[in-house]
């Protein structure tokens, strides 16, 4: 059955699937293969905020006491912090503050997470924690200015609810925890945007908690933040993780917990920031990497923007150690891109959402129909996914659409699609081909960065009454883009395609009319 596009906009297309994207541990910023990874997303898709963990950890150094006189005293350091940050906006991207995690320092205890150790327990002296945000925030607005400082949403720390991530996942610990950093965040100006509480999946009843105790003492908070992931508990093998899913829809499922929950509280009405999502949350899980990934979150990247004001992809670049230093280029990280920066099909899909027009004319199970200022259209569709397995992925997915096409007058489109699939666009399938090189050379990167890229196509279709009927046939876990510009034929009255065929006899064409009189 063909779907028949209308010809106005249903709505607008948010701009929340790109509001922000996670990194990282912090001090990663500094190496040449994160930047230059930065650089081609910020080309490609440019994001509009960045967010990882570890600003406050021993790696950035900003915390440093020191004796005097037999006294304590505390140094506040920003080098790395303003590498980190004016490297960020040369690319055109700002940051999405987390504060966290404890300087070992200010620590009063030992627990750690991660590789590279960042410490999770609360601080020795809530009032040192805050002078140090308050410090921090203070040269943010001192170097970068306040009205710039005011666009970077700053968030208390990061999943609290996990014995992972905050000692005992003390729940009170952490609301006082929160109410001095939220102070000290006022204290610097009080129009900076200040929240949380960056919950994991799970964890729905620190909502009414955290809404109550932020009411009851007039703590301020501009946005509420949580996570949200669709895998079930992971099976280890060496180097590597296997998990089930959830269907994609349990994603936005996630995504509209914090609205439902907080119905009826002080904070009803505020942002929803999903400021950490992917399928699965374990940065060794091949699914990451695959053209399945791209046709799993399609669906979600497609209607996101209804539900939150903004959810951030975790995370842009493989360039990340949270396990570990990765033991080969395809690991199962987390990244748009791996390191060396080839790209994976979900980069893609980000790639292809940032090429469709603002406005809306259709949304489906399986496509999202948008249309330029300019009056070119561009259809995001994909093959859908079933993770339960009652349905078997069928090779091949049919979608039928008739779509508006003008100005009136208008006799023929340029469609140009772009595809990634198994087939197409799949360096994961390339590198296993290719015998799954641990540390590929010059040569076998480059033909990953070659198969990585969207098959292309292109072919002029007939504009009738306005409109243009477009037949897709998708291949398995295939997300493709197709562009449809309106053609202004400006082919000369006298060429003749014939003139392109070397066989072609011109003294067999039939005689021309008289030309120019030519004089002796």
């Amino acid at each position: 059955m063909r779907v028949t596009v209308p010809e106005r906009p249903t709505g607008r297309l948010p701009g929340a699937w790109r509001a922000c994207v996670g990194t990282g541990r912090f001090d990663l910023a500094l190496r040449r293969d994160y930047q230059d990874s930065l650089a081609l997303v910020q080309r490609e898709i440019g994001f509009r905020h960045i967010r990882g963990h570890g600003l406050l950890s021993d790696g950035v150094g900003v915390h440093r006491p020191y004796e005097h006189r037999g006294e304590r005293r505390v140094r506040h350091a920003f080098t790395y912090l303003d590498q980190v940050v004016d490297a960020y906006l040369d690319l055109g991207i700002r940051p999405f503050v987390e504060l966290g995690f404890m300087p070992s320092t200010l620590a009063s205890g030992e627990q750690t997470v991660f590789w590279w150790r960042g410490n999770v327990t609360p601080p020795r002296s809530l009032t040192e924690w805050g002078e140090l945000v308050r410090a921090t925030v203070a040269h943010l607005v001192d170097r970068y200015g306040l009205d710039e400082v005011r666009g970077w949403p700053i968030e208390v720390w990061n999943e609290p609810n996990l014995t992972d991530f905050w000692q005992d996942a003390d729940r009170a610990a952490y609301h006082r925890l929160y109410e001095v950093s939220a102070h000290a965040v006022k204290d610097v100006d009080a129009a900076l945007q200040v929240g949380g509480p960056a919950i994991s999946p799970g964890a729905d009843e620190w909502w009414e908690p955290f809404a109550e105790f932020v009411t009851d003492r007039g703590v301020p908070v501009d946005f509420v933040s949580r996570h949200a992931y669709t895998s079930g508990p992971a099976r280890h093998v060496p180097f590597g993780t296997r998990q089930a899913l959830a269907p994609a829809a349990e994603l936005l499922d996630q995504f509209a917990a914090p609205r439902r929950h907080l119905a009826g509280t002080a904070l009803a009405d505020l942002p929803v920031h999903i400021t950490e999502f992917n399928s699965s949350y374990r940065p060794d899980n091949p699914i990451h990497d695959t053209a399945f990934h791209a046709a799993y979150l399609a669906p979600v990247l497609a209607g996101g923007g209804d539900l939150v004001d903004s959810f951030s992809y975790w995370t842009f670049s493989d360039v990340f150690e949270e396990a570990g230093v990765p033991t080969a280029l395809m690991h199962g990280g987390f990244g748009l891109l791996t390191h060396r920066q080839v790209k994976k099909p979900t980069y893609h899909l980000y790639a292809f959402m940032a090429r469709l027009g603002d406005a809306v004319l259709a949304r489906g199970p399986d496509h999202l129909v948008t249309r330029h200022p300019d009056g070119r259209v561009a259809v995001l569709a994909w093959a859908p996914v079933d993770v339960t397995g009652r349905e078997p992925a069928p090779e091949r997915h049919t979608l039928a659409l008739s779509v508006p096409l003008g100005p009136p007058g208008t006799a023929s489109a340029f469609q140009l699609r772009s595809s990634v699939s198994e087939d197409a666009g799949n360096a994961w399938a390339a590198w296993r081909e290719l015998g799954s090189p641990q540390s590929p050379r010059p040569r076998q990167l480059d033909v990953l960065r070659e198969t990585a890229e969207p098959a292309r196509s292109h072919r002029a279709l007939p504009v009738t009454a306005g409109r243009v009927d477009l037949d897709l046939t998708l291949g398995r876990h295939e997300v493709t883009l197709v562009e449809l510009t309106p053609v202004v034929d400006e082919t000369p009255p006298w060429w003749d395609d014939r003139l392109l065929d070397p066989t072609d006899d011109p003294t067999d064409d039939p005689p021309a009319g008289p030309g120019p009189e030519v004089r002796p």
